[in-house]
């Protein structure tokens, strides 16, 4: 049948084969309007494309100081450095390229080996502690208190610079004017060498690390706790579980992603340690507290051997992208409990 939009009647109109009825409509009425577009309307998405590809120029002005500061200030540096790794580099005479030799004197290199193995102590010490400390400081703050100002007071030493907090440090461990050796010898009867002994150099310098990023990484945990729904401690309540209990099955393994994260920044920022090793101890006593970092440092601004420093550079390079990925892969960085 034809609706017209003259008025209330309708006319039938004969039905194709096959087909037990049709109805056609007239231009008049708002059902023809809707199913007969315009002509020449362009459709939605077409004028989005216009309206980016004329916010193209703008946008890429906008990013174009820090695409040139990335390729100043780690692009050209990050492969000037490979280039050098092949080269015997002294500043004063141009790079002559010797290939793997640098590699083979890298392998063959006892300080290079005895430097990493500091390291990594330091590295094991700063993140066993470190995230220990960081964790049972953000379920306090979680559970305890909601305070703003202690929160601000505990992000504190992670804005003091790395060099006042190792002079502070230094200071406060002096075997003879420092307030923690004096109080020690009226505790026990002598003081103890912190910076000055080899047992004791490598946990110091680690101590002085966790305490100056242990605000940090408990304020990023403190708010992983916010997303762990209260419904879930309320059960583990009624089903009669302590404190205790609901931290080690319920707390921790739903702050993975988050704890896989602190452990991957402390490790990488453990790894890179160099400033309080030069302010406190310039890697003594007798090399225990060589770092990798500052041997590369004395290779490449006391030495000026800036090809074999370079090449030393790019091995931990190589070591910090292993380690990083291995985590992340082993620890499911990427999942989650509450998911």
């Amino acid at each position: 049948m034809v609706v017209t939009s003259q008025g209330s009647h309708a006319t039938p109109l004969k039905p194709r084969s096959g087909e037990p009825g049709a109805v056609a409509t007239t231009s008049g009425s708002p059902v023809g309007k809707q199913s007969a577009p315009r002509k020449g309307r362009r459709p939605r998405a077409t004028r989005s494309a216009a309206a980016r590809r004329r916010d193209l120029p703008v946008a890429l002005l906008l990013i174009l100081p820090v695409v040139v500061g990335f390729a100043t200030f780690y692009a050209y540096p990050t492969l000037r450095g490979i280039y050098l790794s092949f080269t015997d580099f002294h500043v004063l005479s141009p790079p002559q390229w010797v290939g793997l030799a640098n590699f083979r004197e890298l392998a063959g290199d006892d300080v290079f080996w005895h430097s990493l193995l500091v390291t990594v102590y330091f590295v094991l010490l700063s993140v066993v502690f470190g995230t220990l400390i960081s964790l049972v400081t953000a379920v306090v703050l979680d559970r305890v208190t909601k305070s703003s100002v202690l929160r601000g007071v505990i992000l504190l030493p992670f804005l003091i610079s790395n060099v006042i907090a190792a002079l502070v440090w230094q200071w406060m461990l002096d075997p003879t004017l420092g307030v923690v050796n004096i109080a020690l010898k009226n505790l026990t009867g002598h003081s103890i060498l912190f910076f000055g002994s080899g047992g004791w150099a490598i946990p110091s310098l680690a101590a002085i690390s966790v305490w100056k990023w242990m605000g940090y990484y408990a304020l990023l945990i403190f708010a992983g706790l916010q997303t762990i729904p209260p419904t879930i401690y309320e059960a583990g309540r009624v089903d009669g579980a302590s404190e205790v209990q609901m931290f080690r099955r319920l707390t921790v393994p739903l702050l993975r992603p988050i704890l896989v994260m602190v452990v991957v920044l402390t490790v990488i920022n453990s790894f890179q340690v160099f400033d309080i090793v030069q302010v406190t101890t310039e890697g003594g006593p007798a090399n225990a507290s060589n770092v990798l970092q500052m041997y590369i440092y004395r290779k490449a601004f006391r030495q000026f051997d800036f090809g074999y420093a370079a090449t030393m550079s790019l091995a931990l390079f190589a070591l910090l992208i292993t380690v990083t990925f291995t985590q992340l892969r082993l620890a499911r960085a990427n999942e989650s409990d509450l998911n």
